[in-house]
């Protein structure tokens, strides 16, 4: 879902958001009918209004025969992925969560967003929808552990930012999901796999691991095409991927393990490992090995 939020460090702080983030923000390809060719036009951050209600209503619509056409799904989870979905006053918040979670009989809600757009009332409002069915999870990227590398790709928030959000995150009872992208400017194994230490001593219970993607149209796509950045292959990745299962703990759930973009934005890796058969590498590299989750996991 694309509910029209914006974030804090492209907007109000103006210096353009994160070096690898374009004007989509990680909106879902199938909703791209229906958000970005729709006739309605909504000004992100902008109040809650009936046209920004109907495209919420639409893209529920959408995402639902979608998801029953490909996959026959029968249960959804509301997911507010695009940019920070918890960056507007508490009152406009608590207006669209209500719309979108009573447009379907959803099992899950999740919510998108930075570590430094969850203050204690954030967390305080999230945990209100808790029930005994639905579970509501607040998925929280931190990219990387080092603050070097957050300046480096303008970031534009702190490591003691994200574990003072996961903290306040804990404390109201939601889940959390952190996020990390593998092979950002800088980075060697060591400093990934010390981001992986870091996050694993705070037992999250789950985490999205990205490769790094260079998207057309952002600061690190200009960077790219300059030749001053290199991008992980497949086989790379999937060094890292192995190592890093072995060091988060063995409940932590593992939520994604590539990124996806779609051909028409993607700069490069041109010929990364597809999906599926990077899964099935990861699998015989880790059978073949005796690797497993958890394995080098201290707690």
């Amino acid at each position: 879902m694309d509910a029209g939020f914006t974030c804090p460090h492209r907007d109000e702080h103006g210096s353009g958001g994160c070096s690898f983030c374009d004007e989509l923000g990680s909106r879902a390809a199938y909703q791209e009918e229906v958000v970005g060719n729709s006739t309605i036009k909504i000004k992100r951050g902008s109040p809650v209004s009936p046209e920004r209600l109907e495209i919420i209503r639409r893209q529920i619509e959408q995402g639902r025969e979608f998801l029953y056409g490909r996959y026959g799904a029968e249960r959804y989870i509301l997911y507010l992925q695009a940019f920070s979905n918890t960056f507007a006053p508490i009152s406009q918040l608590r207006r669209i969560y209500d719309f979108a979670l009573s447009e379907a009989d959803f099992c899950e809600f999740i919510v998108s967003t930075r570590p430094d757009c969850v203050s204690k009332s954030h967390a305080q409002l999230l945990s209100e929808y808790i029930k005994p069915d639905l579970d509501v999870w607040v998925e929280l990227g931190l990219q990387s552990a080092h603050d070097a590398t957050l300046r480096r790709v303008n970031r534009g928030h702190t490591v003691e930012q994200f574990e003072g959000a996961f903290n306040r995150l804990r404390s109201a009872g939601l889940k959390i999901t952190v996020h990390l992208i593998f092979g950002l400017p800088g980075e060697s194994r060591d400093a990934i796999m010390s981001s992986i230490d870091y996050v694993a001593s705070l037992e999250p219970d789950a985490v999205k691991i990205h490769n790094l993607n260079i998207v057309s149209d952002t600061a690190l796509s200009a960077e790219y095409m300059a030749g001053e950045l290199a991008v992980p292959s497949g086989d790379r990745h999937l060094g890292y991927v192995s190592e890093a299962l072995q060091r988060l703990p063995a409940d932590t759930v593992i939520q994604r393990i590539t990124c996806d973009t779609t051909s028409d934005r993607l700069v490069a890796p041109l010929n990364f490992t597809p999906k599926g058969q990077f899964y099935q590498q990861l699998d015989q590299k880790m059978a073949q090995l005796g690797l497993y989750q958890g394995q080098r996991y201290c707690s």
